[in-house]
């Protein structure tokens, strides 16, 4: 079941965003970025911000999801702005089932400044890339968009590279396990899922990397995973989505991490890990060393990336 199709009787051009076509309703606008359409339609309530501002931050996180993708990742989305009390992005939701669709709650007095530094929407959007796959597997859903968010926004500059690598320092011990953790496919906890998951991911794009001589990363492989037909949409077996990972980048990195992380509490010495990437945090300053074993990888994950 498709989504719902919109008249529409004029258009304007964002800068950078494509076509932005206003709807005989007021509220309902459609976007196209990248051979993908969004539906914006924005749900009843009040907002400080111009629609036009909220729609540029849409078209912002749309196109960073669009150039790690090297597409958008679906060919149309509805998404949803859900005015509430309060500042900021306050939460979002994406479903698959009848057809891709984002939710997301702004406060009524969201300001600029709160969608420059938003990460939600791209969150939610970088769902829509990856195929469904069993509960038990929720983990990959929330940690490759969990791991891909900054960088996707990296990669168009939205965020530095050091903002990107200081978070994930901050982050990932949440992802390790604890006691009584049995593996990804087996420990449903808040740590586990979101950061164990990041976790996965950032092991598989080093490893990657380190195989393949910096000619491939996760990103060569989540790009194959979407263009063979793994969105939202459809549910599939989750070793099926790892396969065409790996036949992607030529080494079978997701499979053999996936058969040593599913069922055991497999971790990473993080102290270790920033070292040999050259990565450290002195407060609220990253820092990094060019000469360290890891630092080419490092360097690759989080190139910049023209549209």
């Amino acid at each position: 079941m498709k989504g719902p199709v919109f008249l529409f009787s004029a258009f304007l051009v964002l800068e950078g965003a494509g076509l932005l076509h206003a709807a005989n309703d007021a509220d309902t606008f459609k976007l196209e970025i990248a051979g993908g359409t969004l539906d914006v339609v924005f749900a009843p309530g009040e907002l400080d911000l111009p629609k036009s501002k909220i729609l540029d931050w849409i078209s912002r996180s749309a196109r960073a999801v669009a150039i790690y993708y090297g597409h958008f990742p679906v060919r149309r989305v509805q998404l949803t702005i859900i005015p509430v009390a309060g500042t900021g992005v306050l939460s979002g939701k994406s479903f698959g089932d009848p057809y891709a669709r984002v939710k997301i709650s702004i406060g009524s007095s969201a300001t600029e400044a709160d969608l420059e530094k938003d990460w939600k929407l791209v969150h939610e959007l970088v769902h829509l890339a990856f195929p469904s796959v069993d509960e038990n597997h929720h983990w990959i859903e929330e940690g490759i968009a969990t791991y891909v968010e900054p960088i996707a926004r990296a990669e168009t500059g939205q965020l530095s590279a050091e903002k990107v690598w200081g978070d994930l320092v901050r982050g990932l011990p949440n992802g390790l396990p604890q006691p009584g953790d049995r593996g990804l496919d087996y420990t449903p906890t808040w740590g586990r899922t979101y950061w164990g998951g990041a976790l996965f991911c950032l092991l598989a794009d080093i490893e990657i990397h380190q195989r393949t001589q910096n000619r491939y990363g996760l990103q060569d492989a989540l790009r194959a995973i979407n263009v063979a037909g793994g969105s939202i949409e459809l549910n599939w077996e989750l070793r099926r989505a790892f396969k065409i990972g790996d036949d992607a980048t030529g080494v079978p990195v997701l499979t053999e991490l996936y058969q040593r992380m599913r069922a055991a509490p497999v971790g990473a010495d993080l102290p270790v890990l920033w070292r040999n990437l050259g990565v450290a945090v002195d407060g609220a300053s990253v820092i990094f060393d060019e000469q360290a074993p890891l630092a080419k990888e490092r360097r690759a994950i989080t190139a910049r990336r023209s549209g």
